[in-house]
């Protein structure tokens, strides 16, 4: 089993990922959903969130451009950045949503300086609104962003169009298709099911 496949494996077992299609969840947006993701679960066991750092830090090896710094999108990424610029050496800083409303107001925590090459790092991609905006805000302090990975995508024709539109690249370590052949291997759900979650997700 490749560790993109185990990852997948972990955040099931530990209920990261789970399915509803009796009972959809609803995501900040709105959006109704039979899945919903909680990779914030992944700080509290050791062994997974290790596992995570390596499968970034695969990703970053095989970029041709390597990062001068990695970057967390706050809240969730920061944690995954700060093993993922531990292992590598190297700087990090993190991004808010929005300035902070007091202090020096900043968005970018962290010593960031023009020209330098970023990853940023998210726990998940849904529509990818969060993380283009994060993207962003480092492009404006004079960033030069790599791309966006994260552990996990549900793969939704509206993040793929929104990352293009902003001509920024992304990575996953693992997405929903993954999710949903484990599910069908494990006969935790069946063809129905399947067809059901399959749908969903290519009607967004």
């Amino acid at each position: 089993m490749g560790l993109n496949r185990e990852i997948a494996r972990d955040l099931l077992d530990i209920k990261a990922v789970q399915i509803k299609t009796n009972h959809y969840f609803t995501w900040t947006s709105g959006i109704k959903s039979p899945i919903y993701c909680d990779n914030r679960l992944t700080m509290s066991y050791p062994e997974i969130r290790k596992k995570i750092a390596e499968a970034f830090v695969d990703l970053v090896e095989k970029l041709d451009k390597k990062p001068d710094v990695i970057a967390g999108c706050a809240t969730a990424g920061i944690p995954h950045a700060a093993w993922i610029s531990e292992k590598l050496n190297l700087p990090m800083v993190y991004v808010r949503s929005k300035p902070k409303g007091h202090g020096k107001g900043n968005q970018i925590e962290g010593q960031l300086d023009k020209g330098q090459h970023v990853i940023l790092i998210e726990d998940l991609i849904s529509t990818g609104g969060s993380s283009i905006e994060a993207a962003k805000a480092l492009q404006q302090a004079g960033a030069n962003v790599l791309g966006v990975f994260a552990i996990f995508t549900y793969g939704l024709t509206k993040s793929r169009e929104q990352f293009s539109e902003a001509r920024l690249a992304y990575q996953t370590i693992t997405d929903y298709d993954e999710i949903l052949n484990l599910l069908i291997e494990d006969e935790s759900i069946n063809d129905a099911e399947y067809q059901e979650l399959q749908a969903w997700r290519n009607s967004l």
